[in-house]
């Protein structure tokens, strides 16, 4: 078989247009972000409505919808990955820096369940938008990076409130940095699709 020359040119876009590509496949995977987002969201409104409406003691039950979160997101994953071979650089960084924010969720839990669960909406809410903004800059998606910009805004004002106030500021952060982006990824994703 002979092999086709490029020129500098040609490869160059060759080169681009196969990073286009990987991030569009990557960016048509809004599953995570939605899902996420939206179990966040609702058992933030759920644990302030019991806390601070009903005054529930178990106000924090609410939060057990996260291990709901892990199974469908393992469910997900594995049929996505089922016969799959080839997997691009941005999906293995992503994944990598992911599983690195999920790691950190699972420390914070435990130090805070030591240490009291007051300061811990700061921290979360920072983590959601690390994850937000590395997974905007490396899909080039700018909703992303902005819905980081608004947590980390989020994430500095939480310092200085009580922790009732925190829990609003999780849902809000959660908006920007997940839901909102998630619901755009997905837009975009169904208009690239039907341009083609």
């Amino acid at each position: 078989m002979e092999q086709e020359k490029f020129s500098p040119g040609e490869s160059l876009r060759l080169i681009q247009s196969m990073i286009d590509k990987t991030k569009d496949a990557v960016a048509g995977d809004s599953f995570y972000f939605l899902l996420w987002g939206w179990l966040v969201f609702a058992a933030s409104i759920s644990q302030y409505i019991l806390k601070v409406v009903l005054q529930s003691p178990h106000h924090y039950y609410v939060w057990s919808l996260m291990f709901l979160g892990a199974l469908l997101s393992g469910i997900y994953g594995y049929r996505k990955g089922k016969g799959r071979k080839v997997r691009t650089y941005v999906e293995e960084l992503l994944q990598y820096i992911w599983v690195s924010i999920l790691l950190t969720y699972i420390l914070f839990g435990v130090i805070f369940a030591k240490t009291g669960w007051d300061n811990c909406y700061t921290f979360f809410i920072s983590l959601y938008a690390i994850g937000s903004y590395v997974s905007g800059r490396a899909l080039n998606f700018k909703p992303l990076v902005w819905g980081a910009a608004g947590a980390w805004v989020t994430a500095f004002i939480s310092v200085f409130v009580d922790s009732d106030t925190k829990i609003l500021l999780t849902t809000a952060a959660i908006v920007m940095s997940y839901i909102i982006p998630g619901h755009l990824l997905s837009i975009r994703h169904n208009n690239q699709l039907k341009s083609i």
